[in-house]
């Protein structure tokens, strides 16, 4: 099997808009026990330095995040920890062999501020246009609650 291509732009050009989702749209996120799970394995690979974390919405049936792979990890390995490490925790801690994620991902490079606000607003407003919540501080499972502190934006990205 090839080897994906090294991703050999610099960190500072290195932040994306990422969308994953649910095998066959199935609304695991409904849960509150794999929402825990997802959310621990999220911020575990931050706090190891994977990955910086701008931004993220947790929707029924898919996410989407805004972040910066660490120098020396790509985007695809930093997936592959957030996807892969919540499936083997679901299959470890509730002992279930279920299918959890469609194959592969969507990506978007963040190309400058006004892109970075842009995705960043989608990203708050997507439980709204979903009827979950009513304001983006409302909805539990995102950056737009207070409740959770994340990475700034990288400097260049800053609006």
């Amino acid at each position: 099997m090839a080897k994906p291509p090294r991703d050999r732009a610099s960190a500072a050009t290195r932040t994306y808009f990422v969308t994953a989702r649910t095998w066959n749209g199935r609304a695991l996120f409904g849960s509150e026990r794999l929402v825990q799970l997802f959310l621990q394995t999220l911020f575990h690979y931050r706090a190891e330095g994977k990955y910086q974390l701008h931004e993220f919405v947790l929707m029924p049936d898919h996410f989407h995040l805004l972040l910066t792979p660490a120098e020396g990890v790509t985007l695809e390995r930093a997936l592959q920890l957030i996807k892969g490490g919540f499936s083997h925790r679901v299959g470890k801690e509730i002992s279930r062999t279920l299918a959890i994620w469609q194959r592969g991902y969507i990506d978007h490079r963040i190309r400058d501020g006004a892109d970075y606000t842009h995705h960043r607003d989608y990203i708050r407003t997507n439980p709204l246009r979903a009827r979950l919540a009513e304001s983006p501080e409302e909805y539990r499972f995102s950056s737009g609650h207070p409740s959770f502190r994340l990475d700034p934006p990288p400097q260049r990205l800053k609006p």
